[in-house]
């Protein structure tokens, strides 16, 4: 049974290697394997909807992503979000670019009659990418030393854009920034 889906922003190969670098470690620890388990890839999530169809967002997405470049991204700390999940964070430099880019994302999915929750409105984002969930409270001060080792910031780019259903992950499409459309 499907939890839900979400338009993710994918990174360039070393950016995903030092993202996967991090969960491995933590895995290795046994602090937490949650995000290799359900097969996720690393990334930003710009959209979260229990309910959507994928069909209907594949060629608005395409045409979003052929209209975008690659995206320059710096993870300069790492957070959290105590709560039942205690999910562990990268999380990027805020720039324009990347707010606008998400904002974007939510309008041109609400023109498909979406509605976008709170937590995605333009105002209430928080972009990061998740390097680890359901953090056992005992251990969440060891993985943010694990983490520490990182040597932060890491750079890179967001290459690509997709749809996903959770979980596990499964992804319906994925399309590069800036790639032109063959009609």
């Amino acid at each position: 049974m499907s939890q839900g889906f979400s338009i993710e922003l994918y990174f360039d190969p070393a950016l995903e290697n030092q993202v996967l670098k991090a969960w491995n470690v933590l895995a290795r620890r046994q602090i937490s394997t949650q995000l290799i388990e359900i097969e996720s890839r690393p990334h930003i999530t710009l959209f979260s909807s229990p309910f959507l169809d994928p069909a209907k967002l594949e060629s608005v997405i395409k045409s979003f992503a052929s209209k975008q470049e690659p995206l320059p991204l710096s993870f300069s700390s790492i957070g959290a979000f105590p709560n039942e999940n205690n999910v562990l964070f990268l999380s990027p430099a805020p720039t324009m670019s990347l707010l606008q880019l998400q904002a974007q994302v939510c309008e041109a999915i609400k023109k498909e009659g979406i509605e976008i929750g709170e937590e995605f409105k333009a105002d209430a984002w928080i972009p990061y990418c998740p390097v680890a969930q359901e953090v056992p409270k005992t251990r969440m001060a060891e993985a943010f030393c694990v983490l520490r080792e990182l040597k932060l910031p890491v750079s890179g780019y967001a290459m690509d854009i997709g749809l996903v259903e959770f979980s596990p992950v499964r992804e319906h499409f994925s399309f590069g920034l800036g790639n032109t459309i063959d009609t």
